[in-house]
This record gives C-alpha cells, sequence and structure tokens, in this order.
C-alpha cells in the first residue's frame, strides 16, 4: 500500500491546504474544518467542530440567516441532489464583515454508495485582488452600470478595511466622490449620456488607484473610493489627482463634449472611529465642496455645459 493511501497522510494534505475545506455528516454537523478554512473565516477548529452549519453562524451567513437557506445550501443540495454544486456567496468571518467566496459542495458516499454527507472547499475571491476585481463573477457585488463593486460589497470591504484599522492599525481613508448636476444632465441629454458619463468616470477611478484601494458605486451620483494604509499626508493628494483626473472625463453627445464638475469629500480614521463616523465625516466634507461649487454656479458656472 503507498503511503499516499494512508489515511492520516491524507488528511494532512487536506490539513495543508490554503483552500478552506469543510466536512460535514446528514444531521449537518461539522466533522472537519481544515486550515484553510480556519485562515479564511477567523474560526478555529475547537470552535466549530461538533457544531451544526445550521445553528452556528459561520457558512455563507449573512446578519442573522443564512444567505443561502431560502434556496438551499450548496451543501445540503449536494446531498439531496446527489450531484456536486458550485455557488458564490459571502462568509461571515468571525471578526464580523463578509468575505466573497466560490463554494464547491459534492456528497460523500461510503463503501456501499450511500450517502453519508457532504464535503465543501470554499476559495476567497477577494485574496490578491484587493481593487474589486473579483467581484464581477458575484452576483450583487457588481454595479452593472459602471463594473465597479455595489454599494453592498463596499460596505463589506468597508467593514473590513476599518477592522484592519482598529485591531492592526493599519492606516485608512476615503474618499467620497459626486457627479453633482447628474439628474439634470439625465434629464437635459438622456439616460445614455448620464450613462456614458458614469462610465467614464468609473473606467477613469479604476485606472487611477493602486491594488491596495478599493473603488465602487456608493450612490446614482457617487463613487467611495477605500485607500488602506493611507494616511493624512497622503490623503489629500491622492485627492487631488483623481479630481483633476474626473474633471478632465467628458463624453461625445449631439456633436459637444459634454462633462459635469466633481465634488470631492475625504475623511481619514481615527482612533475610536466607527464605519458610521468615519462615512459621516467625508460626506460633511462633501458637502462642504458641493456648497462651494453651488455658489460657483451661482456666480455663472454651468455645470452641465459642454467642455
Amino acid at each position: 500500500m503507498s503511503a499516499l493511501d494512508e489515511f492520516a497522510v491524507c488528511r494532512d494534505i487536506l490539513e495543508s491546504l490554503l483552500t478552506g475545506v469543510c466536512v460535514i455528516d446528514m444531521h449537518k454537523k461539522i466533522l472537519f474544518w481544515s486550515d484553510g478554512a480556519e485562515r479564511i473565516t477567523g474560526h478555529l477548529r475547537h470552535e466549530i467542530i461538533g457544531r451544526s452549519c445550521v445553528t452556528g453562524p459561520f457558512l455563507h451567513c449573512h446578519q442573522n440567516g443564512c444567505e443561502y437557506c431560502a434556496q438551499e445550501c450548496p451543501l445540503v443540495l449536494a446531498i439531496k441532489t446527489s450531484h456536486p454544486i458550485e455557488a458564490t456567496g459571502f462568509l461571515l468571518h468571525k471578526s464580523g464583515y463578509e468575505i466573497p467566496v466560490r463554494v464547491r459542495a459534492v456528497p460523500v458516499r461510503n463503501q456501499h454508495g450511500f450517502i453519508i454527507g457532504a464535503v465543501e472547499t470554499f476559495d476567497d475571491l477577494e485574496q490578491g485582488s484587493a481593487t474589486g476585481h473579483a467581484e464581477k463573477t458575484l452576483p450583487g457585488c457588481i454595479d452593472e452600470l459602471t463594473g465597479l463593486a455595489s454599494r453592498a460589497r463596499m460596505q463589506a470591504q468597508l467593514r473590513q478595511s476599518h477592522r484592519a484599522f482598529t485591531d492592526q492599525q493599519v492606516p485608512l481613508a476615503i474618499l467620497r466622490l459626486r457627479l453633482p448636476g447628474l439628474e439634470h444632465f439625465r434629464a437635459a441629454f438622456g439616460n445614455d449620456a448620464a450613462s456614458s458619463l458614469l462610465k467614464v468616470s468609473a473606467q477613469t477611478l479604476a485606472s487611477g488607484l493602486s491594488r491596495t484601494d478599493v473603488v465602487g458605486r456608493w450612490a446614482d451620483d457617487e463613487f467611495l473610493v477605500i485607500l488602506n494604509s493611507c494616511g493624512s499626508d497622503a490623503l489629500h493628494s491622492v485627492g487631488e489627482r483623481l479630481h483633476h483626473m474626473l474633471a478632465n472625463d467628458s463624453v461625445q453627445w449631439w456633436g459637444e463634449r459634454r462633462s459635469l464638475p466633481i465634488c470631492l469629500g475625504e475623511a481619514t480614521a481615527l482612533e475610536g472611529d466607527s464605519v458610521e463616523s468615519l462615512l459621516s465625516r467625508a460626506q460633511q466634507s462633501l458637502e462642504a465642496a458641493s456648497a462651494c461649487l453651488a455658489r460657483a454656479a451661482a456666480a455663472g458656472e454651468n455645470p452641465t455645459s459642454g467642455s
């Protein structure tokens, strides 16, 4: 018999995988939890093994309920259908933030061919891609118009970045960038013109950030940028650079170049900050910039004019 056929060796191989591996029995009790599962979720074996994946908030969770329960989770579906199942969704990290994952579940059979449980593997789709490109494969995580991360995904990412700030003192800053007058622009030139301008702005933002930063669509006329490892000293220069890039964006429409001005709000995470207080300070900064722009517009500038 080959040494690779030994149970302990096979178990050690599964333990060492970067991919998370979880095994449940027919009663949905968790029997196996790998090193990869610990690394991805933050939950250790002794916290997980022996507990139910239904009663414990470990797999694919969203707030107080399981994201997949209404439509049957991949593990249960693999057992019921006797077929492998693939899905995408979120794991709830022990620290409380969501992690986008790709899940594969297969039924486990005994030597007589009877299903006795299921095994699931899950991979962190965010690993190695901090700019949000991985979210393009995740339903609900991508803004269909701009191709950037959705508001829901940005909320999850911001919680994760804030956790790194509070637990590990990793600097954190955010930018909120608004295209004021977008509603009037849409009314004047049509929805296609407004959509084209938003797409151009999204491409500019995505190309102007480093791989440690994340950008997404925060509202109809607003983008949010999460600047990881960015302190107050660098924040202003990053904001000025992005503002300058966006100010040059325009679309050709009805024979003229059309554009909108840019308002920018910024905030750096401070000790004692919550996600809400950080967003609120950036909002206050954005409103101040909007007020300045409104005064300039009242003096005779037209924010929807051709450039």
